[in-house]
């Protein structure tokens, strides 16, 4: 891939923070542009021209060439590293776990930790199946992480970090991750590899 890249995104939104984890872990040059979608800057003329869907994050490689939505971002950065497995099976496995997070997690404790830790919106206005369907989520991932370390294999790889990135301030939300111990473990781990402080990407840190 060449270098260097230029990545969009706003550090309080974990679907930017995956692709910076994923270029900090593989080393990557990169230039980082802070885009505020509180303060609407993804709605502007000029972002808009970059990513006409007006969403962090966005990739613009020194080509020229644009690649947007995190998940596929970050496996564009990751091609030919130990992120990627090199079984066909365990990769397969790998997009599956990544697919899954952007359907049946993210949708769910991403957006009640936007509501109330951006929004402020009290538990009684905010929709009760966010959390019901966030702890389902949990629990799925509890029942992969009972006898594994990682998601896919016994090392890290990108599902660890897709999911990890809203999983981690999912408290933030209101979720208790107490009742998960086995995610929080794998939490841990993951922060590990990534060299990752606590308040990283949480809202207090950028409040």
């Amino acid at each position: 891939m060449n270098q260097p890249v230029r990545i969009y995104g706003d550090q309080r939104s974990g679907n930017c923070l995956k692709v910076k984890w994923t270029a900090d872990r593989l080393g990557l040059s990169y230039e980082w542009h802070e885009v505020d979608v509180a303060k609407g800057e993804t709605r502007t003329e000029d972002f808009l021209a970059i990513n006409p869907a007006g969403q962090v994050p966005c990739l613009e490689r020194e080509d020229g060439r644009i690649l947007a939505q995190s998940n596929a971002i970050i496996f564009h950065l990751a091609g030919g590293s130990d992120l990627i497995p090199d079984d066909a099976f365990d990769q397969a496995k790998m997009l599956e776990w990544m697919f899954w997070e952007q359907y049946s997690h993210e949708p769910f404790i991403a957006v009640r930790r936007f509501q109330k830790a951006f929004q402020n919106m009290s538990d009684d206005t905010i929709d009760p199946q966010l959390m019901a369907k966030g702890r389902r989520a949990l629990g799925v991932m509890e029942m992969r992480l009972l006898s594994r370390d990682f998601i896919v294999r016994d090392t890290l790889t990108l599902a660890d970090i897709a999911l990890v990135a809203y999983t981690r301030v999912a408290d933030e939300g209101g979720f208790d991750l107490d009742e998960f111990l086995g995610v929080r473990s794998w939490i841990a781990r993951v922060e590990n590899e990534l060299e990752l402080d606590y308040d990283e990407g949480r809202v207090t840190a950028l409040a």
